[in-house]
């Protein structure tokens, strides 16, 4: 079972420097900034329509955390992190999977279809790759496709 990981390598200075600008790009992104907004809609709002104090950026920040951790909290598709890694199939079980496909496959008259087409699709390329005259493969062509 082949495994796809991205790896950062923090080497040196450069590593350190690297690993701190996408520190402070995702503090900017998705706590900064959504903070900010969150502050300038509270000001607006309280100096617009009711009268309660203004807040900082720094409030703004800890409301953004609360409606961000009340949306995760009450959204129906929970989010679910798995740390695990996930075990292999034995023998067994693939052979069965692959017996099901199998199974599937030749019960589905689409999919027999596709296969023929595919079959022919192969048979005239063959016959263009090959030396037979052009006039023959045509021939050929009008025969597979009338089939």
């Amino acid at each position: 079972m082949k495994k796809s990981f991205n790896v950062i390598q923090i080497n040196g200075f450069r590593g350190i420097l690297y690993l701190a600008f996408i520190g402070v790009c995702l503090a900017a992104g998705f706590g900064w900034f959504p903070g900010w907004l969150c502050m300038k809609l509270w000001n607006l709002a309280s100096a617009k329509l009711l009268q309660i104090p203004a807040i900082g950026i720094f409030q703004g920040i800890l409301l953004w955390g609360i409606i961000a951790g009340a949306y995760f909290t009450f959204r129906k598709n929970k989010l679910v992190v798995c740390m695990k890694a996930s075990e292999g199939l034995s023998e067994e079980e693939l052979k069965a999977i692959f017996a099901d496909m199998k199974r599937t496959v030749q019960d589905d008259t689409f999919m027999q279809s596709m296969i023929k087409a595919r079959r022919a699709e192969l048979k005239i390329n063959n016959f263009a790759n090959t030396d037979i005259p052009k006039a023959d493969i045509n021939k050929d062509k009008e025969k597979i496709e009338t089939k």
